[in-house]
């Protein structure tokens, strides 16, 4: 089941994630384009993406 971030806010939704517990790790995709495939990251990884982020200002 694929879930939309609680922080995917913005203008007319540009900016929609969405996360879906897979097999060994976590699927990521843009919920605009569900049929344009996904991410499957470890736990870890995802993990280091949002550490990344966290770290960068944007805003």
């Amino acid at each position: 089941m694929w879930r939309k971030s609680s922080y995917s806010t913005g203008m007319e939704d540009s900016e929609c994630v969405e996360l879906a517990s897979l097999p060994g790790g976590v699927g990521v995709r843009d919920s605009k384009a569900p049929r344009d495939g996904f991410l499957s990251l470890s736990r870890g990884e995802l993990a280091d993406v949002v550490a990344l982020i966290r770290a960068c200002d944007l805003g």
